[in-house]
């Protein structure tokens, strides 16, 4: 049998055992951000801008997500630059201040190591603002080196709700040819989001909640259109 396809249903099965609680909180949360019709944002940079990816503009997927998707953080504009970048403390803020951030609004943020700059800045300004925070990191990799922020912090230290994503440190899930690969930090990550939304969506749903969702542009007969112009002034890459 394929060596990743197990190792990915155990991954995924230890995430769900692991971290029950925090998936239960979690979608509470994320069920109250969408009865009270506020935002959710989400923030990675490299690979984990992915996982935040993952909820926006997607089909079947919540309209009152705001995902940070700028381009200096992502790969498009070189791989090395970017992995610089996030690195540089204070360049957070320019990139916060481009969105529109309400009281009473969710922060999704995303990131394997938890210990560069950026991340953990926006999960500081969020906490300036009173909102609260879902990490998605890697606990084991975490903790095993030190923050790349002058205040030693990493976001586990500043997310309120904390979902460890069970990665090993250095993302692979195999060893093959004595090399570690099977890279698995975005395969449990947008598990991750998907579940908690779509738990989210249940429990909006029984309290007889209209949900805020897209459907498929490539099927007929469906319009988005009264979702995009709800929420065209609310969020930037719309």
């Amino acid at each position: 049998m394929y060596k990743y396809y197990n190792a990915s249903k155990k991954l995924l099965d230890k995430i769900v055992e692991k971290n029950r609680l925090e998936i239960d909180e979690a979608s509470k949360l994320l069920s109250k951000c969408i009865c009270n019709d506020k935002l959710i944002h989400t923030f990675g940079t490299g690979h984990s801008h992915v996982i935040g990816l993952e909820l926006f503009v997607r089909a079947g997927g919540l309209a009152n997500v705001n995902s940070f998707l700028d381009s200096s953080v992502m790969t498009s504009e070189g791989a090395r630059r970017s992995a610089e970048i996030e690195r540089i403390e204070g360049y957070s803020k320019i990139i916060w201040d481009q969105h529109k951030i309400e009281k009473g609004d969710v922060f999704i943020i995303i990131s394997n190591s938890g210990r560069n700059a950026m991340p953990i800045e926006i999960a500081m300004l969020a906490k300036e603002k009173g909102l609260k925070i879902i990490g998605i990191t890697s606990i084991e990799q975490s903790k095993k080196y030190p923050s790349r922020h002058s205040s030693e912090k990493k976001l586990y230290d500043l997310a309120d709700i904390v979902i460890d994503n069970c990665v090993p440190p250095g993302d692979g899930m195999l060893d093959i040819g004595g090399n570690k690969t099977g890279a698995a930090s975005t395969l449990s990550g947008t598990f991750i989001v998907n579940l908690i939304s779509t738990q989210a969506m249940s429990l909006a749903n029984e309290k007889e909640f209209k949900l805020p969702i897209y459907y498929s542009q490539n099927i007929d007969g469906y319009s988005n259109e009264d979702l995009y112009k709800k929420y065209e002034n609310r969020i930037k890459h719309l």
